[in-house]
């Protein structure tokens, strides 16, 4: 008797087992049904035989060792690929620039739609055997569904069926245009950045945004999260800071945990709600010499000179490797540092088998996959530039001999890589130093692994969409609402001289303009010159009315970014990265760097004392300075879209009331401001007092900056934030406040 129902869907059939498994498989794909004591399931390699890793019913690792030995070389090689970035999208940086062929013409030129495969997509899944997808940008629900069922009905009918486990970076941010959050099309719901969820000192928060966040992901066929970023942002100046949890170890730690539960966990742990994360950068690469960033040449040393290594590991041990249903997250990605002198190999995290065998694997146990940052096998012919390899450390090495390096590191898979050849390549490196026996079990290993994530998802079962049932779970208006409350909850106020806030609405508001020069962007794309209001009008007018010149306002509120300026240029070399708005001269820096050397360099001293750096946005205090003297003895509002740590003192004298933000919405800055929302946010930072104070620091070492205190004797430091009683001391600052 048939203990099983069968219904067609668009493109795809759904299998029910009474009590077991639900599959679906495409009607594309040529595979079929295996019948067995009444039970259905799918016949991915076409034998006509159960197969054991076929049999769901049976436990998950047998069947994954199973499907090990069927596997060829080739095939496991495939399976360590995790491709470049993929975009379903026709406009925009990611539509564009990552955008494929179809049929040797770009999508315009053909009769194609952003719903099919491209030929780079055909060719990685048939020819390279890839089944690890990054997933950009999407022009909506509808693309995102249709497209998924396409790439996995085309890798359905390939080999053994191993569908694809398709990918991205943070997509939930209202800003998401970065190459770290490389946005959403559609409804996804919107929340601050990782640094304003940490703004929230509040593992709750972040788990029920894990457990949204995933039902979202899935509803678009997305599996594995490249994230959370864990990494303890101890160096203020470091470009990737507002992707982090902040400086502190112990509320790193406890946000990545509830990050991770959140993503992971289904009803009872792992099913086909879950998602995979992706932690990230092991061992920690937020500590960068003087804040140079590691995508580029000029950046690629981590430095330690506290000696502080290891309180940058608290936030994998003690949060991402320590969940309650799931063990531990799934995968974790080592960064493109070199880790200066704390192993005899300097080499790049990804290629160091000290940090990733020795220290990772056998001293904390984990037995999940690792996969290299993005791109790090490729030739870095540039110190400057982004869109290059990021080999640091092996540079005279083949590419064939840098993927060997990694994999004798006890690495699984190679990000931004669509090309078996060199793992292929390595694995023969592999038979003539350890015989073939030995480096097919070490392909074994990581196939095991990689496999384990497709399976604990559901994938191998059901990797199919239904769109009406991804609408279920996109576009929701209580995760919208969610997302917008913790906006609310992120904002820190951290002046409010004479309880300037909250103001009454329906008052005159001037917003000067925000005004930028010509730059680039780190893809090296021209960024136009900027003097437009940074705010949409209508957003304004639902609680004030906006005025032209600030002579008719009852108040201002000026809006300012973060300072922002490069450590490296070609023309002038090493430069300070400021935290302040005014040009900076690095009198305070290191003479000798504490790290140094590149093949493209002549010396080693990446000093750049002395030397005198500018902002891009040194217009945001001009704008401020003009607006207080227009205004007189009314109230100036300053809401600081914080990137990372700023230096006030230039600024605060200026500014009534200030607003810390995460590229939260207008809205929710407004809903602060009229006093709709009483602000709660805590800094999960502290603000220096001066760049003096931000040379002196140390790399590697948290809270070991002196913070600024402002003209009400506020102390902007770790954990301070103000409510409009005053400052606030609730339970969460007594956890967390150093």
């Amino acid at each position: 008797m048939k203990k099983y129902t069968i219904s067609e869907k668009d493109g795809y059939v759904l299998v029910e087992n009474q009590s077991g498994a639900t599959l679906g498989y495409s009607l594309d794909s040529s595979v079929g049904l295996i019948e067995e004591d009444g039970y259905a399931f799918k016949d991915l390699n076409h034998t006509g035989k159960l197969d054991k890793y076929k049999d769901w019913r049976l436990p998950q690792e047998e069947r994954i060792a199973d499907l090990v030995a069927r596997m060829s070389v080739e095939d496991i090689a495939g399976l360590m690929l995790y491709s470049a970035h993929q975009s379903l999208a026709t406009t925009g940086l990611f539509g564009t620039m990552f955008a494929g062929t179809y049929d040797g013409k770009k999508l315009a030129d053909s009769n194609k739609s952003i719903l099919d495969l491209t030929d780079q997509q055909k060719a990685f899944l048939k020819e390279d055997r890839l089944r690890h997808v990054l997933l950009t940008a999407i022009e909506d629900l509808e693309t995102a569904v249709t497209w998924n069922n396409r790439l996995q009905a085309s890798a359905e009918s390939l080999g053994l069926g191993i569908p694809v486990n398709i990918s991205t970076d943070p997509r939930h941010t209202v800003s998401a245009n970065t190459e770290f959050d490389a946005g959403s099309g559609g409804e996804i719901s919107k929340w601050p950045h990782q640094l304003g969820l940490a703004a929230t000192f509040s593992p709750a928060l972040i788990k029920e945004f894990g457990e949204i966040a995933a039902k979202e992901y899935r509803a678009l066929g997305i599996t594995t999260a490249l994230s959370p970023q864990v990494d303890m942002a101890t160096e203020p100046r470091w470009m990737r800071f507002n992707g982090t949890f902040g400086e502190d170890s112990r509320l790193s730690a406890d946000l990545a945990r509830a990050y991770c539960e959140g993503f992971q966990n289904s009803a009872d742990g792992w099913g086909k709600d879950s998602v995979n994360a992706m932690v990230k950068h092991w061992p920690g690469g937020g500590s960068g010499e003087a804040g140079r960033d590691a995508h580029f040449g000029y950046g690629k040393y981590a430095v330690y000179p506290g000696e502080n290594f290891d309180e940058h590991l608290i936030p994998f041990t003690e949060g991402a490797f320590d969940l309650e249903k799931t063990g531990k997250a799934s995968a974790v990605m080592p960064y493109y540092t070199i880790s200066y002198g704390q192993t005899e190999d300097n080499v790049g995290n990804g290629y160091n088998k000290y940090l990733i065998t020795d220290l990772l694997r056998d001293k904390y146990q984990y037995d999940g996959v690792v996969c290299t940052d993005w791109g790090i096998t490729n030739d870095a012919p540039k110190v400057d530039s982004f869109l290059v390899g990021k080999p640091w450390g092996v540079e005279g090495l083949s590419i064939a001999e840098r993927h060997y390096k990694i994999l004798m590191a006890g690495v699984d898979q190679f990000g931004g890589n669509n090309d078996i050849a060199p793992v292929l390549d390595a694995y023969q490196i592999g038979i003539k130093e350890h015989g073939e026996v030995w480096m097919r079990e070490r392909f074994n290993q990581s196939a095991t692994r990689l496999l384990r994530n497709i399976f604990q998802t559901g994938l191998m079962e059901n990797p199919y969409l239904d769109l009406e049932e991804s609408k279920k779970q996109y576009g929701v208006e209580a995760y919208q609402e969610k997302g917008f409350l913790a906006q609310l909850q992120s904002i820190v106020m951290v002046k409010n001289a004479g309880k300037t806030l909250p103001l009454k609405e329906k008052q005159r508001v001037y917003i000067p303009n925000r005004k930028r020069p010509e730059s680039f962007d780190w893809f090296g794309q021209p960024i136009p010159a900027v003097d437009e209001l940074p705010v949409v009008p209508k957003m304004i007018t639902q609680y004030y009315e906006l005025v032209d010149v600030p002579e008719e306002a009852d108040f201002a509120i000026v809006m300012m970014e973060s300072p922002k300026s490069s450590g490296y240029t070609a023309e002038e070399g090493y430069l300070p990265i400021s935290l302040q708005y005014r040009p900076y001269t690095a009198t305070n820096a290191r003479k000798v760097s504490i790290a140094g050397g590149d093949p493209l360099e002549h010396g080693t001293n990446r000093s750049y004392a002395g030397k005198t750096n500018v902002t891009e946005n040194e217009a945001d205090l001009e704008q401020l300075i003009m607006t207080k003297q227009k205004m007189g003895d009314k109230p100036v509002i300053v809401t600081l879209d914080s990137a990372n740590p700023t230096v006030p003192a230039e600024f605060e004298s200026y500014a009534d009331a200030i607003l810390v933000h995460f590229s939260s919405t207008t809205q929710a800055l407004l809903e602060i401001i009229s006093g709709r929302t009483e602000p709660s946010g805590l800094l999960p930072f502290q603000m220096p007092r001066d760049m003096e104070t931000v040379e002196t620091q140390q790399e590697d070492v948290a809270h070991d900056m002196i913070p600024y205190v402002d003209q009400e004797n506020n102390e902007y430091d770790f954990a301070f934030g103000l409510n409009f009683s005053g400052e606030i001391k609730d339970e969460r600052v007594k956890r967390y406040k150093r």
